[in-house]
């Protein structure tokens, strides 16, 4: 008997319930083991009838008695019943369910859970949940699992079929957690915590039983990424030579118009002592929007140019590709730098003349979009790949442009993420964060306006664009929507060119739009030949307009706060003060907090902070992209485990990276990639 063979082997049940068990996930029996509960209800404490409560679930024990059945005149099943403890009786009443004939006996000692509600009079307990008492209560009387559910799969179904399964399987499932690492961290034995998690025992077991198998998964994820680095950095194929600081470097920070911030130096210097490994750089920076993070890579660019590689920056989208293509065009220039384009909109010829060009060497840097990974494009030295906005990139799409003969990765974010939370999503590379802003950048004034103060807001917009400021307006939708309620980029273009602002010129940018009309429409914008540009969140990232002060967001409440936080970062850029305006028609309580936060907090970091409580991972940092497996127990925000996790997984990498000597442990971390290469 395996715990891998089908759960019709397993359980006795009708075709159609393994059909419905199938679309929870549940295949195998080591499937339904594992099968966690979502949340719980503490039903462990008993109320006497004197004391019954309308306002809460009561879970009273005692004897019914009196039991009658009858059909009502409209044809409804009722069924009536005397319920009674040493504190008194009262009268329980069931709706449409005949079968309670079949199952009621008068004199038995049940449990009864539900609420009790007062009319007529009297006080009666109505359709309450039913169990006969035993040794060991499945449904009542202590704290019960609720689980994810289906048609025709409650959790009280599952309840039952799962309590006599664990006795039976449990001890079957196989504990890949070395002992001396469950030891030192105080962990709970593994069968005794699967099951403690379908049916504590008490409170203190329940968190226990979270505890150990919340570190297994975060454990596993940090084993994973960690003996990824250990390979990256020790098979052969993967050497580097050592890339000392070539003298232009220097010569180029002396060009630049600014001086670097501290921060910004810190983070190229930890760099460049990477490049001085017989190894390939993995690291990840992070900066808020604005925080120089282009600088910085372009120095590292330059380096490997010199040292005689090539190099290549990816970016998510074309408009923040061209962007860095021009900023890296402007800073290379002195040097005799050949840096080319590629993206979809690259004409096919120029395509193929780029590739020709990148095979053969003749090109130094390339910037473009995913066209960088297409199959065609090879080349001859690549040395450094730079990939900015990591997280909008697959893990497939990053690793096809780190296998063009395993050059130096350097991943840009201008998503803050806590430290924690960044070594599970990306454990496999070293952390850089470029936490202080440049000189000069002002604080953005941000404020919540209410729909009364819409045209004063537009008045007072047309004012500044009238001493020669620009705005930018975004909306969360192309076209109009008539399920979302919200103001699309082409409707509220329309609508403020010919009734608010008729006498201004309006630009309209969209993802829908061809590569050449959003080329067109930024360069007017630049100009300042648009005064006011309507987008959708296309512009989130990646545009660099000194003059433009004003950012008004519509429907502001229906993105996260990093996606406003970029918005922000748009404006700020030059010598006026700037402002950002959220508009909602929103009323919700998570809405509010979030808008707030905006007005409240200037810092990425800590609206990402205070995003990842109110929203979670998932939506804001693309886990999925990550290539993290669901969770069933852990989260990433623990960051007491997260760190538990991952000084037991490092201690062990550094004994045995090859995990030779756990056979058990080497397997399930196998297992874990074939599900992530196969999701």
């Amino acid at each position: 008997m395996s715990l891998s063979q089908p759960i019709s082997t397993a359980l006795r049940t009708t075709k159609v319930h393994l059909s419905r068990l199938q679309e929870l996930g549940i295949h195998t029996v080591r499937d339904l083991l594992l099968f966690f509960p979502r949340a719980y209800d503490d039903k462990s404490q008993y109320t006497c009838i004197a004391e019954l409560r309308t306002d809460e679930v009561n879970n009273v024990r005692g004897i019914i008695s009196n039991i009658f059945h009858k059909r009502t005149k409209n044809g409804k099943y009722l069924t009536k019943a005397l319920f009674s403890d040493e504190t008194g009786s009262i009268e329980v009443v069931w709706f449409n369910q005949p079968y309670l004939k079949r199952v009621l006996i008068s004199g038995k000692e049940i449990v009864l859970s539900g609420k009790a509600k007062f009319g007529f009079g009297k006080l009666s307990l109505q359709s309450p949940s039913f169990e006969e008492t035993k040794k060991e209560q499945t449904h009542s009387g202590r704290i019960v699992p609720v689980y994810h559910q289906t048609e025709g799969i409650t959790s009280k179904w599952l309840r039952e079929k799962l309590q006599p399964l664990l006795e039976e399987w449990v001890s079957r499932l196989e504990d890949f957690l070395p002992e001396d690492i469950r030891k030192e961290n105080d962990l709970m034995d593994y069968h005794k915590a699967v099951k403690e998690v379908h049916f504590p025992t008490s409170e203190e077991n329940l968190e226990e039983a979270k505890k150990r198998l919340s570190f297994d998964e975060l454990f596993l994820l940090q084993l994973k990424a960690l003996q990824k680095k250990w390979h990256w950095q020790n098979v052969s194929e993967h050497e580097q030579k050592p890339m000392q600081q070539h003298t232009d470097l220097g010569n180029f920070l002396k060009n630049l118009p600014f001086e670097l911030t501290n921060a910004q130096v810190k983070t190229l210097n930890e760099i460049l002592t990477d490049l001085k490994q017989l190894y390939p750089m993995s690291r990840l920076v992070q900066g808020d929007v604005g925080s120089g993070k282009t600088v910085v890579a372009g120095a590292v660019m330059l380096n490997a140019i010199k040292h005689g590689y090539q190099t290549a920056l990816m970016a998510p989208t074309e408009i923040l590709a061209r962007q860095h293509y021009q900023t890296l065009f402007k800073l290379f220039s002195p040097f005799g730098i050949n840096i080319q384009f590629i993206a979809g909109s690259t004409v096919q010829s120029q395509k193929e003349q780029i590739a020709n060009d990148l095979k053969t060497g003749t090109i130094d840097a390339v910037v473009g979009t995913h066209a960088l990974i297409q199959e065609n494009i090879g080349f001859k030295n690549l040395g450094l790949a730079v990939i900015d906005e990591q997280h909008r990139f697959g893990v497939k799409q990053r690793d096809i442009l780190k296998s063009n003969g395993s050059p130096h990765l350097l991943s840009l974010s201008a998503t803050p993420i806590p430290r924690t939370l960044a070594m599970t999503l990306y454990g496999d590379q070293d952390l850089s964060v470029i936490d202080e802003m440049p000189k000069g950048r002002q604080q953005i004034i941000t404020r919540i306006v209410p729909e009364k103060k819409r045209m004063d807001a537009y008045h007072w917009i047309e004012e500044q664009i009238k001493s020669g400021r620009q705005a930018f307006v975004i909306c969360p939708l192309i076209d109009e929507s008539d399920v979302l309620e919200v103001k699309s980029a082409i409707q509220e273009f329309e609508y403020l060119q010919e009734h608010i602002f008729p006498k201004l010129k309006l630009g309209l940018l969209h993802g829908k739009m061809k590569a050449k009309e959003k080329d067109e429409i930024m360069e007017l914008f630049k100009q300042n030949m648009i005064n006011i540009l309507v987008s959708t969140s296309v512009i989130e990232v990646g545009i660099d307009i000194p003059n433009a002060t004003i950012m008004m967001i519509e429907g502001a409440d229906r993105f996260g706060l990093s996606q406003l936080h970029q918005f922000r970062g748009r404006v700020g850029r030059g010598e006026h003060q700037s402002y950002c305006f959220l508009f909602t028609d929103k009323k919700s309580d998570e809405g509010k907090k979030r808008l707030q936060a905006m007005v409240d907090h200037s810092s990425g970091f800590k609206l990402a902070e205070i995003d990842l409580s109110l929203r979670g991972p998932g939506e804001i940092y693309g886990v999925k992209q990550s290539g993290i497996p669901d969770l069933k127990m852990a989260s990433l925000t623990d960051s007491i485990t997260i760190n538990l996790a991952r000084e037991a997984a490092k201690k062990l990498i550094d004994q045995d990276p090859q995990l030779s000597n756990y056979p058990k442990l080497k397997e399930k971390v196998k297992e874990m990639e074939e599900v992530f290469v196969n999701d």
